[in-house]
């Protein structure tokens, strides 16, 4: 009985140190092994043998091989999105129609437009998530009166493009429109479209045979009560006439316009004063955004010949032009 008792008591240390026994046996005989191949090779790479280089696209890279050309430059685009009244939904329609992150954007609904229009804008745009992140969407929470038809409304396209300015100059060309306007083409397509371009043109439609318009606008004097009221109301008609200008040539086209930064810094912070005595002369002009921007880009030599004849918009008018053009619908897809 004594005897088995004894035994019990050396199994369970005999097997523990049986267990530890094998463990660094087969540890050893592992280092063994990687040792014995490593010598294997080590003998092997005595003799010269044609070694075959890893077939990754790394190594291809590395190796100084050419990359494929890159494209021209994407541009940017500035716009100004100008409203009135009743005009929020529509605005903040075509905001996001045209919105890109590339792009900077300045909106505007005027002082006609009631208080909780621009209040719901304002909140619209500064808590719209993108916006926000980018920082590239600015209200104009000072609101200006405009009339269509009188020099205020080139007053706010110039407010827009002095923002515009001072917020973030890396943008390539500026766009006016309306809240009733809307892009045919998305804005990458517009980027990519504009890519090759070199980025000192205005498209801009401009005639100097203004024929009927000589005696019916560039002669008579208007006043725009937009100027000095807080209400919007129709300019008013001066009993007198004024004789043509001499000391610049007179162009007249179309209110929108593409036009490019160095033209607008010009307008803007220019060294010559010709903007700012068109801006004066225009101020008593009927429908001044037709006939500002044209006069001062085809009078100054060094921006005359960078004009496209040509608008970059669809616009449906009657014959002959009412106030306002058409709204389009499908019927005018095709043209």
């Amino acid at each position: 009985m004594m005897l088995m008792i004894m035994e019990k008591k050396w199994i369970f240390p005999f097997v523990i140190t049986s267990i530890v026994c094998i463990f660094f046996l087969v540890s050893s005989f592992n280092m063994g092994l990687v040792s014995s191949v490593h010598n294997i090779n080590s003998i092997f790479s005595i003799f010269p043998m044609g070694q075959r280089k890893p077939g990754y696209v790394e190594s291809k890279i590395e190796s100084g091989s050419p990359l494929p050309p890159s494209g021209p430059p994407i541009p940017r685009f500035a716009y100004l999105i100008s409203g009135s009244k009743g005009d929020l939904e529509k605005l903040w329609r075509v905001l996001h129609a045209l919105y890109h992150p590339r792009n900077q954007y300045v909106v505007h609904l005027d002082l006609e437009s009631p208080a909780e229009e621009r209040l719901t804008l304002a909140s619209r745009t500064k808590n719209n998530t993108m916006f926000s992140k980018m920082g590239n969407v600015y209200m104009i929470t000072k609101a200006n009166m405009v009339t269509y038809r009188g020099p205020t409304m080139v007053a706010n396209t110039l407010h827009a493009c002095a923002i515009l300015l001072k917020r973030n100059k890396d943008w390539d060309w500026f766009i006016n429109l309306s809240a009733s306007d809307y892009p045919l083409v998305t804005q990458d397509d517009l980027l990519y479209a504009f890519s090759t371009l070199n980025r000192d043109l205005n498209f801009i439609e401009h005639t100097s045979e203004l024929g009927w318009k000589l005696d019916k606008r560039a002669m008579p004097l208007i006043i725009d009560p937009g100027l000095y009221l807080s209400t919007k109301t129709e300019v008013v008609w001066a009993s007198q006439k004024r004789k043509l200008p001499t000391a610049f040539k007179l162009f007249t086209g179309s209110a929108w316009t593409v036009l490019s930064r160095p033209f607008i810094e010009f307008i803007i912070m220019g060294w010559d004063n010709l903007p700012r005595t068109l801006l004066m002369y225009y101020t008593n002009f009927i429908s001044s955004p037709e006939g500002y921007f044209q006069t001062v880009v085809c009078n100054v030599p060094e921006f005359a010949k960078t004009v496209v004849n040509h608008d970059m918009h669809f616009i449906k008018w009657d014959n002959p032009p009412k106030q306002h053009p058409h709204i389009l619908s499908l019927n005018e897809l095709g043209k």
